[in-house]
């Protein structure tokens, strides 16, 4: 009953899923300098490490684990009356906006929809293409002589004990990764004044990736850091908070004793704006990957601190207040008083930092260029990664995920800007991706290293033919005899093969699983290094929390620096850094990994009398608590 209750609690922080950051896509390991997709690990078990079936699995699906499974052993065990199972659901089920989210959306200060309209789609639409031509082109990019001439390449000479730290003598700091945490990272730098220096091992910021939610916690942390970027986002972005965001049941369900549901009926419904306009923050935003990138770079720093086709590959702690000398795996070599791994789940530089076995620190474009790579190199590297994922302590979150931006106007597009259809073994997110577009995700549990089969002229779109099985709308439904509701279809329909991707989450421990006196006392830093984002805390997409809470590490990582006065304190402030942030993103990453275990066995609930009735209560209930913790206006 314990592990029951903590599903339970999980669930009520999942339900909150504003899944926008992909960050659970990041693919280890490929030599190319081709931008790649997103993902999250964990360390897989022997089992699944040795056996070539569980490698090669393809479509296979694992079952309910735990209290789950006892209670779906029993409630099959029992003798079943179909005259429970009949009749009509409430019509009160099937309303996208109830009167306790229309009082809060009437609100003065709450954020107004504005419709869907041509205008509007080809203003964004157009945005996000000049974003991403700007970054082809290598727009503020440090390149040519400007590269020759930087100032991390000259290490400069420093006494035993440190330097003091001046305006005229600034902080120096070299970051690796240039995903949001990393751009964040050195706008906030610069901000401070400090001389900052970013390195990006892909060969450009490629137009790859679905668009990013930027949630009020995000947002007033970029405000407190610059804000112009703050206005700009906003002023890119499309609102989300300005309709209903919830649950919904992916197929009919329940019974007379605790509830009937149709398929696509609102199990649990809120507003994301009431918590936020409490505590004094912006509304949620959803804005393009591409966007996000150019704006951080066009506002954020000076042209030529973004060095791309740049991976750092090893570090030197210098020791005394003296910084660190970095080696990229070109043999270039750069110096500076601190250094930040913002490189993603397969961190290099976490790699480095807390001595991994070789194989651990992946080869992975990180969230700044998404990355495309085709279906034969996915599958190879969704076997490669079991194995880089046990090296890393990295844990596989029993999920693969397929996704896709679907260029398609959603049928309840001006009510519902975030849905969860939930089913057994699997359940389909979507949220609205602006300019007419819906970002879908359609999670299912099953064994690590699977693959979808090749095209074959019998079927020469795999990916979509599995899908359309999983999410059967009419006849017989889906291989368990379910019909689902057809909005997932819709969504499905709407995307091409090419651009469905597939990908095994990855993410990793909440709190630390070592007896390390130094780990335990600074979890994400030692001496001049300290990690952030993915690289310190990867987590499931539930909670859309990811990208949120990189923000929220580059805005304290760099007010810790900015009280320093001297560098032998770099370590001391990084430290400080670790232990003020590990608490916060650790309750997060929990809810975020609990609740994902718990939304495949959620039809379950719907069967139970009084249980299913209270949890779904409860979870309705608590939702503006869990809101009000995420939206927190000092982080």
């Amino acid at each position: 009953m314990v592990e029951l209750s903590r599903r339970s609690a999980a669930a009520l922080g999942a339900v909150l899923a504003l899944a926008g950051e992909s960050s659970a896509f990041v693919a280890p390991d490929s030599r190319s300098l081709v931008p790649r997709t997103s993902a999250s690990p964990t360390p897989a078990s022997p089992a699944a490490a040795s056996s070539s079936t569980r490698l090669r699995v393809i479509g296979e699906q694992a079952s309910s684990i735990g209290p789950a499974q006892v209670l779906r052993n029993l409630k099959e065990s029992l003798p079943q009356v179909p005259w429970l199972a009949e009749g009509h659901a409430p019509a009160s089920n099937k309303v996208d906006i109830p009167d306790h989210v229309a009082s809060v959306l009437a609100l003065p200060d709450a954020p107004k929809r504005e419709a869907e309209s041509d205008e509007r789609t080809e203003r964004i639409r157009s945005r996000a293409r000049q974003a991403a031509e700007d970054a082809l082109e290598l727009k503020g990019m440090l390149v040519g002589e400007d590269d020759e001439q930087a100032w991390w390449r000259t290490q400069r000479s420093v006494p035993a004990g440190g330097r003091p730290v001046t305006a005229d003598d600034p902080l120096t700091v070299l970051v690796a990764g240039g995903g949001l945490a990393g751009l964040v990272v050195a706008a906030a730098c610069h901000s401070k004044g400090m001389k900052v220096a970013l390195f990006e091992q892909a060969s450009s910021y490629a137009p790859y990736g679905g668009p990013i939610q930027i949630q009020s916690n995000a947002l007033r942390a970029l405000q407190q850091i610059n804000p112009e970027i703050y206005q700009e986002l906003v002023r890119a972005g499309t609102c989300t908070a300005d309709r209903v965001s919830g649950l919904k049941i992916g197929y009919r369900k329940g019974n007379k004793l605790a509830g009937l549901y149709d398929a696509g009926d609102w199990l649990v419904r809120f507003d994301t704006v009431g918590p936020a306009l409490e505590a004094g923050l912006p509304a949620t935003v959803v804005v393009d990957r591409p966007v996000i990138q150019q704006i951080l770079v066009k506002y954020g720093f000076p042209e030529g601190t973004v060095r791309i086709k740049s991976r750092i590959q090893k570090f030197d702690d210098l020791g005394d207040g003296k910084g660190v000398a970095v080696t990229l795996e070109d043999g270039t070599k750069a110096y500076a008083d601190v250094l930040v791994g913002a490189d993603g789940i397969w961190s290099q530089v976490r790699k480095n930092l807390h001595g991994l076995d070789d194989g651990a620190g992946g080869f992975a474009a990180s969230g700044a260029a998404g990355g495309a790579i085709d279906d034969a190199e996915a599958r190879r590297l969704a076997r490669d990664t079991v194995e880089i994922a046990a090296k890393a302590d990295r844990r596989f979150s029993g999920f693969t995920c397929y996704a896709a931006l679907a260029p398609h106007r959603a049928s309840n597009i001006e009510t519902v800007s975030y849905q969860i259809l939930l089913g057994e073994k699997k359940y389909f997110v979507s949220t609205d991706g602006g300019g007419e577009r819906q970002q879908w995700f359609a999670l299912i549990r099953e064994p690590a290293g699977g693959g979808d089969p090749e095209p074959t002229p019998e079927d020469p779109h795999p990916k979509l033919t599995r899908l359309r099985r999983e999410f059967a709308a009419t006849g017989d439904g889906d291989d368990d005899g379910n019909v689902w509701d057809p909005f997932a279809l819709e969504l499905i329909e709407a995307s091409s093969e090419d651009d469905i991707k597939r990908r095994d989450l990855y993410d990793g421990a909440p709190l630390l699983t070592t007896l390390d006196p130094q780990r335990l006392l600074s979890p994400w830093a030692k001496g001049p290094v300290a990690l952030c984002g993915d690289a310190a805390h990867p987590m499931m997409p539930n909670l859309g929390q990811g990208g949120c809470q990189a923000t929220e590490d580059g805005y304290r990582l760099v007010e810790e620096l900015s009280k320093v006065t001297h560098t032998r304190d770099v370590p001391w402030s990084l430290g400080g850094y670790s232990r003020t942030r590990v608490v916060r993103t650790a309750i997060i990453q929990g809810f975020a990994q609990l609740g994902s275990d718990l939304l495949v066995d959620f039809d379950l609930m719907m069967t139970l009398p009084l249980l299913g009735p209270f949890f779904l209560t409860m979870t309705q209930l608590s939702m503006p608590f869990i809101l009000r913790y995420l939206y927190t206006p000092s982080f």
